[in-house]
């Protein structure tokens, strides 16, 4: 697999899919630019999820997360768009996605967003 920076999300099949269980990760880590300015943004991301018929592969997670490091993007929109991939190539039961980031002009900025499968 590589080690560059990549928007592709990989998965497997869940082994369990007769029950809910939550995954959560945390990414301490992230980064990407204000659109506005240009300056690296950092944030920890979260998310949890119960998975329906795939999980994500941790590696590809790192590389996704990597691959916004340049890109610029406001809060809201990096989020969602974490939240709208995700929920692409898993089809969960629910996902649960937080960017909390850091101090930038003397205010922090944590954004939620909430997916529930339906049906």
């Amino acid at each position: 697999m590589s080690t560059k920076p990549s928007k592709q999300l990989g998965t497997f099949a869940n082994p369990n899919p007769q029950r809910d269980y939550e995954i959560a990760f945390e990414a301490p880590e992230f980064t990407c630019l204000c659109p506005m300015t240009g300056q690296p943004d950092f944030a920890t991301i979260r998310i949890r999820y119960v998975p329906d018929e795939k999980c994500v592969e941790l590696k590809s997670l790192k590389l996704y997360l990597w691959s916004y490091r340049d890109e610029g993007a406001f809060h809201e929109a990096v989020t969602n768009r974490i939240a709208d991939d995700l929920i692409r190539v898993l089809e969960p039961r629910y996902l649960f996605v937080e960017g909390d980031f850091y101090v930038r002009g003397g205010i922090s900025t944590k954004v939620k967003v909430e997916h529930r499968k339906s049906g």
